[in-house]
């Protein structure tokens, strides 16, 4: 049972292990057995000693004992979060010439800030300085990194310029309302910059887009939506009915639960002006943090602290 110890020597005192094969092939789980082994078929004296090694022998080496860890908590859960556009892609142009790949890319950063501050997630973000990144290849590095939760985060602008306050999106193969399917196909139309264009799908397309999401993506997707817009509430002003869908290509993993957060419009003089301040972009990124808090709290197994 244990004849790849034959060689081996215990000395308790030092707890060492001394074996004239490659220590190499030795395995934890190996040593471990083999140490139930021999304390099961006698008690050991203080020192037992093995034969003198010849000059062809290898050096002995020693080994502390492995330590066993119990219990150990599991990972943190990692964040990704997307800043939208980017590089040649500026997004929306606010009224007074504001880029919206600025704006979200500062606004993620700060909520990156306090997420890695709070000490309990992991964080990851799609890019970290201005280049272009294709949506298809922002849902790749959120699979990549084995992603819990996936937050795209933007400030577009719409042909009504009175519209204004923060919304949040979810997959869906049709959209929730007018405004938000063309907001939709304002998103996707992103990669023109990248190559081919999606320039709006077909329903079919869609169809299939909507169905590579599980339900229980869907289901997360949905909570963390309902978070974000409860610890918006009182806090970041809202769009009436700030809970929409859509097909969002950025949305479409199968796997992690993904929203597309609209901090504001850039159309709007108001919420462009707001964006533009580092204390109204903290403040947004305090009340996603909040989000994010619940919906970790709600998902056991998750968190470590």
């Amino acid at each position: 049972m244990f004849q790849t110890l034959s060689c081996v020597c215990i000395v308790w005192g030092h707890e060492t292990i001394e074996k004239t094969q490659d220590i190499r092939m030795l395995t934890r789980r190996t040593v471990l057995e083999g140490l139930a082994c021999l304390s099961a078929a006698a008690p050991l004296n203080a020192v037992a000693r093995t034969k003198h090694l010849t000059h062809h022998s290898p050096p002995a080496r020693t080994l502390h004992a492995p330590a066993v860890h119990r219990n150990a908590a599991p990972p943190k859960p990692l964040v990704m979060l997307d800043p939208g556009h980017g590089g040649k892609d500026p997004g929306a142009i606010g009224v007074s010439g504001t880029y919206e790949k600025h704006i979200a890319e500062a606004a993620a950063t700060e909520l990156q800030r306090q997420l890695l501050a709070s000490g309990q997630y992991r964080v990851a973000m799609t890019r970290s300085e201005d280049r272009f990144i294709p949506l298809e290849g922002r849902v790749e590095l959120a699979q990549q990194h084995q992603a819990h939760l996936f937050i795209s985060m933007h400030a577009d602008a719409l042909h009504d310029r009175d519209v204004r306050g923060a919304s949040v999106y979810t997959l869906s193969s049709g959209a929730s309302d007018a405004q938000t399917a063309a907001l939709a196909q304002k998103e996707n139309s992103a990669d023109r910059f990248g190559g081919p264009a999606f320039h709006g799908m077909s329903p079919d397309v869609q169809q299939i887009l909507s169905s590579l999401v599980s339900e229980e993506t869907r289901r997360g997707s949905a909570h963390m939506a309902s978070s974000v817009v409860g610890a918006f509430r009182n806090r970041i002003g809202l769009l009436t009915h700030p809970s929409r869908h859509a097909a969002f290509v950025v949305l479409k993993s199968a796997e992690i639960p993904s929203v597309l957060v609209e901090m504001g419009f850039m159309s709007n003089r108001l919420d462009e002006a707001a964006l533009r301040q580092a204390v109204h972009r903290t403040q947004v990124a305090s009340a996603m943090k909040t989000a994010v808090d619940r919906y970790f709290s709600a998902q056991p197994g998750l968190m470590t602290g």
